[in-house]
């Protein structure tokens, strides 16, 4: 078994980045090469703006390429709590913005031409327990009525030709919801970006950063770049920036640990044993999982797991052993199947689970996506594009406050103690 992502080992290797010292003057700086921070570098060089992104692993190395490979639309959060949080204007308008950045991601893959398998496949949201199917019955029916008239109720009576699994009692699709490869994806708008005259350099982490009249010095291992405007793309490796003067974001970002197994191919047989409907699918548990067919045939299956802030092959395959018990609980007559990758990453969540796009500390921003990243991000990267170029009516988080978390400066040390309490939850729901 591969201790590694599925996503990164099957995707082609970024060739067309910088191979000498970081150096030049450009109009803006993007740190950060995840989906937020290459989208927002390929829509500012097709604008003819001078772009310069520094990405201190590997372009998609982050939480880009670490995911369960899911474009969701619709809010995490049930429709009516965000209602409830945000009030109903904004709440309509973030769920269409969900919608809004999936047809984006597959405009954006027609427009340079990635091969990614990008396919509509819909979201099937599955009642874990016989107490959770009326109040996801409830946030169906607020969902048709007032925003999403393209979703449908499943009975479980009618779930055996969707998921081959006995632990379900019923389930909400979601119609609009796509899948891709991540991997390929993050390639994809990597070359784009960098076709379109985008300075891309790897392995080039801000070390340091100062105003420099009224734009920025941006200090890295390998030099020093000067950019007139700077976009933060970071998450939750906001920290691999050590000296970018990043403690706003830190003190609002929880960095947590999102895991995942992929089974080895499975013959088609297999397959329509354990997913015959061929979807994305969640499960409605606070500690649930989340579950797909890949490109080759695999199942990946994902899920918190374990409430940690850390993702090294020590706490990855402790979470998979986790993730193979569930795994199991599911799909019991695929107990015997060998897994071939086991890997984890980091999840940018902020305290209420919205994500945030504005300016902050001098720079502009994009970040706390929660979980829902994947399909958020390519949205959110040319809204900050717009930002750096003086637009600004394209961002649908404007205006959105954003507290520090108290007694939080970046390490999140209460996070055993969360992960206990949505456990007693999921006990007692």
């Amino acid at each position: 078994m591969k201790y590694s992502s599925y996503w990164h080992d099957t995707a082609p290797v970024f060739t067309a980045g910088q191979t000498g010292p970081v150096a030049g003057r450009v109009d803006v700086a993007v740190i950060g090469g995840g989906f937020t921070g290459l989208n927002a570098a390929r829509k500012l060089a097709r604008e003819g703006v001078s772009v310069a992104l520094l990405e201190a692993g590997a372009v998609g190395s982050g939480a880009s390429g670490r995911n369960g490979g899911h474009l969701n639309n619709g809010i995490a959060h049930g429709y009516a709590s965000a209602k409830a949080h945000l009030g109903a204007e904004r709440a309509h308008a973030l769920y269409k913005a969900y919608d809004r950045s999936i047809d984006m991601i597959e405009d954006v893959i027609a427009e340079e031409g990635i091969s990614c398998d990008f396919r509509r496949a819909g979201k099937l949201k599955l009642a874990s327990k016989p107490s959770h199917v009326a109040g996801l019955r409830a946030n169906f029916e607020t969902i048709h009525a007032e925003v999403d008239a393209a979703t449908r109720w499943i009975d479980r009576a009618d779930l055996p030709s969707e998921v081959g699994s006995e632990a379900f009692h019923g389930g909400m699709l979601y119609e609009k919801t796509a899948m891709m490869h991540m991997g390929r994806y993050a390639h994809g708008l990597a070359e784009a970006a960098a076709r379109h005259g985008a300075l891309i350099w790897e392995q080039a982490p801000v070390t340091g950063r100062s105003r420099n009249g009224a734009g920025w010095l941006l200090e890295t291992p390998k030099g020093t770049l000067q950019a007139e405007r700077v976009i933060l793309a970071t998450g939750a490796y906001s920290g691999q920036h050590k000296g970018a003067k990043l403690g706003y974001f830190r003190r609002r970002i929880i960095s947590v640990g999102s895991f995942i197994i992929a089974t080895r191919p499975l013959t088609d047989a297999e397959m329509a044993q354990a997913l015959p409907g061929d979807r994305t699918y969640v499960t409605s548990m606070n500690i649930g999982n989340y579950f797909r067919r890949s490109p080759d045939n695999r199942i990946i299956f994902g899920g918190r797991a374990r409430f940690s802030a850390r993702s090294d092959q020590q706490s990855d395959a402790k979470s998979g052993q986790i993730l193979r018990r569930g795994f199991e609980e599911i799909f019991p007559q695929l107990a015997d199947i060998e897994l071939d990758y086991c890997w984890g990453g980091l999840v940018d969540m902020t305290q209420d689970r919205y994500p945030r796009a504005g300016e902050a500390e001098g720079m502009i921003y994009g970040m706390g996506f929660s979980g829902h990243g994947a399909q958020m991000t390519t949205l959110i990267g040319q809204t900050l594009a717009d930002m750096a170029m003086g637009r600004t009516d394209t961002n649908p988080l404007a205006g959105m406050e954003w507290p520090p978390i108290p007694m939080h400066t970046g390490t999140p040390w209460f996070l055993p103690l969360v992960g206990q309490w949505f456990a007693l939850k999921d006990r007692l729901s």
